[in-house]
């Protein structure tokens, strides 16, 4: 069947294959690490510590990452990024005694840098494929990639969580390594044409962004992102294991189950937010929706405060938080792609990127550093500051967004 479709397409479905693969490792890799770490007796800032350079390096990635995809072509940087990650696995395969702090967090750097570049080169090769003024049309693909992307980490966080329970640490390592060092020989053998390279190439000053939308964008998913991971990344996790008593598998199925969820929300968010009726995003469609989303950890954060049923406030607010999140996300991820230059698209894509990135490295800092020296309940009253930052930014967002 491949062989009957053009060759742009073949090369994007290569590349998207290749993206679901990292992320399904990816996935299962945060949850190990999360769970296997907190059982050796780390406390929730240490855990924290161990995801900085992979959130740090995601910053740094996403900036000279977009300048490389426009130089070489995305297929180099999503094969680069896959070899990386091979490499990060590998280094966790040593004896329990050498996973020092230090060690961990090189590996999660190289993790990082692997996964942001394996991101950019996907996300970016949708506005090369999708023609000029189909903006319907990109909203739809968009969507549908992030959505599933999500779904194959939710998949990937109830991996981990199996393959701790059942084959220990170091063997699900393994596992992963070599399943991913097979689609990295495959990728190299059959992706081999220049998707995404810019006809000239750009300089290296051209890595920060100099299009408002994107810059206004990007703002505003710096706040969005470091408002989910702020509770989400280490004093979630923890909590239902130290506050509620969950074991592993229950930890890893329950985050699993809500990332699927998530993601499906995120494929159909163009039909919940009014493509049948020809309706793309707007600015004040932004804003409502970031809106909407704060009010849930303020509610949660005080059912928590008054000990009104505090799991069932909390698992029914994450729920909630993951729907609404997840069109969210959707609509920046749309409209990144519509604001971002065709030629060189992985220059804005990636400087955007660059934005989540440091939401995320802001928010996982905070997320145990909070909740160690504050609780949970902090961790939420912060994620609502966040996200009202994210609404006023985003009233500048163009009104007309389809011109852009």
């Amino acid at each position: 069947m491949l062989s009957q479709l053009s060759n742009d397409v073949r090369q994007y479905l290569i590349v998207t294959g290749n993206y679901w693969c990292f992320t399904l490792t990816d996935g299962a890799l945060r949850m190990l690490v999360v769970l296997y770490f907190y059982e050796l007796g780390y406390g929730a800032l240490e855990i924290a510590l161990l995801f900085l350079f992979y959130e740090a390096f995601g910053v740094v990635t996403n900036l000279f990452g977009g300048w490389l995809g426009a130089r070489w072509g995305l297929n180099r940087t999503m094969n680069i990024g896959l070899g990386l990650q091979i490499v990060a696995l590998s280094m966790l395969l040593v004896p329990t005694p050498w996973l020092t702090v230090v060690w961990v967090m090189i590996a999660q750097a190289l993790s990082g840098i692997a996964k942001d570049l394996n991101k950019m080169s996907a996300k970016s090769a949708i506005k090369v494929l999708v023609p000029k003024g189909e903006n319907s049309q990109l909203y739809q693909w968009v969507a549908l990639l992030t959505g599933s992307k999500n779904t194959l980490k939710g998949i990937g966080f109830f991996l981990g969580g199996l393959l701790l329970t059942t084959v220990g640490f170091h063997q699900a390592i393994l596992i992963m390594t070599i399943a991913l060092g097979v689609v990295w020989l495959l990728s190299l053998w059959k992706l081999g044409d220049d998707i995404g390279k810019a006809s000239n190439k750009p300089k290296f000053s051209q890595i920060f962004s100099k299009s408002p939308e994107v810059n206004i964008l990007s703002a505003a998913r710096l706040f969005l992102f470091g408002a989910r991971d702020v509770w989400f990344v280490v004093a979630l996790p923890v909590s239902l294991s130290s506050q509620f008593g969950w074991d592993h598998w229950s930890v890893g199925g329950f985050l699993a189950l809500w990332v699927i969820g998530y993601g499906i929300v995120q494929s159909l968010a163009p039909h919940i937010t009014g493509k049948r009726n020809n309706q793309i995003p707007s600015a004040k469609t932004v804003t409502l929706w970031a809106l909407a989303l704060a009010v849930l950890p303020a509610v949660i954060a005080i059912g928590l405060q008054l000990a009104f049923y505090p799991l069932i406030v909390l698992l029914g607010g994450l729920i909630l938080f993951g729907a609404i999140f997840a069109i969210n996300s959707s609509l920046h991820s749309y409209l990144i792609i519509q604001f971002a230059s065709k030629e060189g698209v992985s220059m804005d894509v990636g400087f955007y990127y660059m934005a989540n990135a440091m939401g995320r490295l802001v928010g996982t800092l905070l997320s145990g550093w909070v909740y160690q020296e504050f609780g949970l309940i902090n961790c939420l009253w912060v994620s609502f500051g966040f996200l009202l930052l994210a609404s006023v930014i985003s009233l500048w967002l163009p009104k007309d967004t389809s011109q852009s």
